[in-house]
This record gives C-alpha cells, structure tokens and sequence, in this order.
C-alpha cells in the first residue's frame, strides 16, 4: 500500500514586517495542506526596512506553537526553493485586482520554469484587503498608530525603528 505524498505549500514574501493579512493567508492555507513553508525572500531590488533574521524571527514568534508552519529564508528562484523543500504549491495572497496582474504574471514565469509546481491565489479576507507592509511602514514612520495591523512584537520594533529616525 502506498503512503499518502504529504501536500507542501509555500507562502513566500519578504514580509518586511508581517503583517495581520499576511498571517491571515498563512493561516487558512495552514488549513488546506499538510504543511505551509512561509518562505521570506531575501529580495536584491527592495532595501528592507528590518533584517532577514528579523523578519524570519518576527514570523517564528507568530506560528511558534503550530506543528504545520515553518519558516525559512531564501536567496534563489521560487521554483527552486519550492523544489528543494518538496513544495507542490505556492500560495499568493491577492488583496486587490490590481495585485492580480503581477501575481499572474510572475505565476506564469513559475510554471514556465517548473511545470511541477502550481500557483494558487488566496483572496484576502475583507477586513485586511487594505493592508499591506508599505502602508505599515509609513504609518509607523510618521509616528501613526499600527495596532491591530501587524502583531504586538512587530509593532514595538517598528516603534523602536523608526524612533531613531
């Protein structure tokens, strides 16, 4: 008798901070596969605003207790990193229409580099359709409220970063 594959999907980003939308997404896709992998990019065109052991450490704290979430960097292809962790599926978070054209575009790039791994886009739950790390970050560089946005932790470093400025 053959053993059932384990399903892997992969949430990728580069979460700079998290967000409550981006925990939402990794929640409900936590609910349809076996295993979620949020993979954080470690992204050459964007400056971020915290590390990458930051970010990586501000997403363990969120799923600490969850046997499902993992949490790891990467510095490759999508693809490659989805190949290398055993991922069938990539999962997009899509809050608006017009995230859909890019997330479209970059979903075809994937197939066409691995037709192995598919993409699917999780709509946004309505009440975080708005949020994004860009708006969190300006709010919280004018001194703005962020809370209820992203997590307690990431609120005070937030705080603490943008302080010194």
């Amino acid at each position: 008798m053959s053993e059932k594959k384990e399903k892997v999907a992969i949430v990728p980003g580069s979460f700079d901070p998290i967000t409550n939308g981006h925990i939402d997404v990794i929640e409900r896709t936590a609910q349809i596969f076996d295993k979620v992998i949020v993979g954080v990019a470690i992204s050459p065109e964007k400056t971020p605003v915290f590390t990458i052991e930051e970010r990586v450490g501000f997403i363990e704290e969120v799923f600490n207790k969850s046997k499902k979430i993992m949490v790891k960097p990467y510095d490759s292809l999508l693809v490659e990193f989805a190949r290398e962790n055993g991922a069938q599926i990539i999962v997009r978070g899509l809050r608006a229409v017009s995230d859909f054209e890019r997330e479209f575009q970059i979903a075809q790039f994937n197939k066409k580099l691995d037709p192995s791994v598919e993409t699917l886009f999780l709509m946004s739950s309505p009440t975080y359709m708005y949020l994004s790390s860009s708006a969190v970050k300006e709010i919280a560089f004018y001194g703005g409220c962020v809370r209820g946005l992203v997590p307690h932790h990431v609120e005070k470093a937030l705080k603490k970063i943008f302080k010194k400025q």
